[in-house]
């Protein structure tokens, strides 16, 4: 019996996972978390931005080693949607315009020396590390950005308060050391860029102060109209309020 050509061919496998666990530490990871989560929440009504972390990147079709894993990437001008790996060939030969790693004692010698190398050859607009626990780099944030084919370090600027911010040109936004703590900012506004999770407390911590503003408004004599009007809610929602045992307190008070 003859074999075809394609019955001869191997299929060629691309991983989606080394096995390894995602970080080694709980600073690493949590960085990572925010990092990823405050991107994607930042590029949301950008369908060409695509924000992943501690993902296969493919960058040579038919060699599955040709392979890097950023621990934070962003790509503009492709698909947003979820991928298992990312493969360039399929994304119209789009590498990340954006990395950040963060560092720690197993990928020191690597974030420092192997993988600029790398990222320039394929080059990747901006190159960013973050040490969480300040053992392995100094400084601890540092970013370059690749110019003529070789990573030029980024000037960080001491804000007045003495906080070290570093621009990044590819995102529009701030890189900042919060009393250690990585953080991204939008310059325009002078906003933090917030996780899901800080997001959804800052909500619950915005909706109590409403809830307890209603109150002291009434006590100043304003109508539940004007109330309504001054928190941004519905004549409904600061009726609900009223109605709940705080409201029930206030008013029998």
């Amino acid at each position: 019996m003859t074999l075809s050509a394609n019955q001869l061919k191997t299929e060629i496998i691309y991983p989606s996972s080394d096995g390894k666990p995602m970080a080694e530490s709980d600073p690493a990871r949590d960085y990572l978390i925010y990092a990823v989560e405050a991107l994607d929440i930042y590029f949301q009504d950008r369908n060409d931005v695509y924000v992943s972390g501690n993902l296969f990147v493919y960058y040579k079709k038919g060699i599955p080693s040709a392979v890097i894993a950023p621990d934070v990437f962003v790509v503009f001008e492709v698909d947003k949607k979820k991928r298992v790996s990312y493969k360039v060939w399929e994304e119209g030969g789009k590498v990340p315009n954006f990395i950040l790693e963060i560092t720690s004692a197993s990928t020191q010698e690597n974030d420092e020396e192997d993988k600029p190398k790398k990222y320039s050859l394929l080059g990747v607009q901006e190159y960013f590390q973050y040490d969480p626990t300040g053992d392995y780099l100094n400084p601890r944030l540092k970013g370059s950005y690749l110019f003529e084919g070789k990573y030029q370090p980024i000037t960080s600027n001491f804000l007045p308060d003495g906080v070290s911010s570093f621009h990044s040109e590819v995102l529009g936004l701030d890189l900042r050391l919060i009393d250690g703590e990585l953080r991204f900012f939008d310059p325009q506004t002078g906003r933090k860029l917030l996780s899901h999770k800080e997001t959804e407390q800052a909500r619950q911590e915005a909706e109590q102060v409403r809830q307890d503003a209603i109150p002291r408004l009434l006590e100043l004599g304003l109508s539940i109209e004007q109330i309504a009007s001054t928190l941004s809610l519905s004549v409904e929602e600061v009726e609900l309020i009223l109605s709940s045992d705080l409201g029930r307190r206030f008013l029998e008070g």
